[in-house]
């Protein structure tokens, strides 16, 4: 069964940041390729970056130059950090592999 488990959200002032993670069950985590996604309300769920299982990585470009998303593949992790934070970051960022989603964690950016 597979399990991805989200941490890390919670309110922020603009400016700030987050370190968000997934801890990631039931996989071959290693030739994995994992990714963030994000839903405001009353929007679309969008891309928000990827990192394949060589390392690579690519980012939405509303998020290029601030967030960060990373592996430890001993762990079976995965970590997106948030810098900079925006109001128009404020979403529900889910942790994706595949067709298996996390349940969530609000991230919300407001003074």
């Amino acid at each position: 069964q597979v399990q991805l488990v989200e941490s890390g959200g919670g309110l922020v002032q603009p400016g700030g940041s987050l370190r968000l993670s997934c801890a990631a069950n039931g996989i071959i985590f290693r030739l994995s390729t994992m990714s963030w996604f994000r839903q405001a309300p009353g929007k679309l769920r969008e891309l928000v970056a990827k990192i394949t299982s060589d390392g690579t990585t690519n980012y939405a470009d509303s998020v290029k130059g601030r967030f960060t998303i990373s592996r430890d593949n001993a762990k079976s992790l995965v970590y997106l950090q948030m810098n900079n934070l925006r109001p128009e970051d404020t979403a529900v960022y889910y942790c994706s592999t595949t067709q298996y989603w996390g349940q969530g964690t609000q991230v919300t950016v407001s003074s």
